[in-house]
């Protein structure tokens, strides 16, 4: 694998304050099923911050809820300084939030250079492009290829590349792994490495050894509240923690 280089062009510059994102007594659902209790969460300007949990713990409704495709029934999400809670995903992404769903982030039938080009600023295309294939060097050898043709490991580098291409201040990334070959895996979680010195950056993962080795925080949830949080070395030893990721 090639070494990794820190590129200066994405380098942001990010509020002063500790913390890009707080969230208070957030409270979320899907109609009048109700997922999320209570949760208080807080996120550094700089750093990757790990949210565990089992499937139906609520992981993905919180990004969903943060990032305005759904809207909280309770509770205040602070955003670079402002409040946010009831802003739409839009403007959210105008004013330096970027997402990456689970589900397919990419258009299959577009190339991988158009998929690109739709997220990039329409007056510096080219150097935003140069940008984020410096990150993903592997996307380079595939810019006239049709994205339903890659590779799954390659499909989740592209949707991270259009996420990353407007220059976020924090990017959320949910289960960016997910069936990528192991090679793919540990290359994908470098770049997060490298991605966490630079920005804000909230991990959703399955892989419990690769996100506590990312992300300096962690949160874990347990049917829709927060059961256990700290850093990632002091939750590694927890005697809980098993217990709340075994089903």
């Amino acid at each position: 694998m090639r070494p990794l280089k820190v590129s200066r062009r994405y380098t942001q510059v990010v509020s002063d304050a500790k913390s890009i994102l707080k969230i208070e007594g957030l409270d979320a659902g899907y109609g009048i099923s109700q997922v999320l209790f209570d949760v208080t969460l807080d996120f550094n300007a700089l750093g990757a911050t790990a949210i565990l949990g089992m499937n139906g713990a609520g992981k993905t409704t919180l990004l969903k809820t943060i990032v305005g495709e759904i809207t909280p029934t309770n509770g205040i999400i602070h955003f670079d300084g402002e409040n946010s809670t009831i802003e739409n995903t839009d403007k959210k992404i105008r004013r330096g939030m970027a997402y990456v769903p689970q589900e397919n982030a990419i258009f299959n039938k577009l190339t991988v250079k158009e998929n690109i080009i739709l997220g990039a600023n329409a007056t510096n295309k080219k150097a935003e492009i140069d940008m984020v294939l410096d990150f993903f060097p592997k996307l380079g050898e595939r810019l006239g290829q049709q994205a339903g043709t890659l590779s799954g490991g390659e499909r989740k580098m592209l949707a991270i590349s259009r996420a990353l291409i407007s220059k976020p201040k924090l990017i959320m990334l949910d289960e960016p792994t997910e069936g990528v070959w192991i090679g793919v895996i540990e290359e994908i979680a470098e770049r997060l490495e490298i991605l966490a010195k630079e920005i804000s950056v909230i991990l959703v993962e399955q892989h419990l050894e690769l996100a506590l080795r990312v992300c300096s925080y962690t949160y874990v949830l347990d049917r829709g509240k927060v059961a256990l949080k700290g850093p990632s070395e002091n939750v590694r030893k927890n005697t809980e923690l098993l217990r709340l990721l075994t089903p």
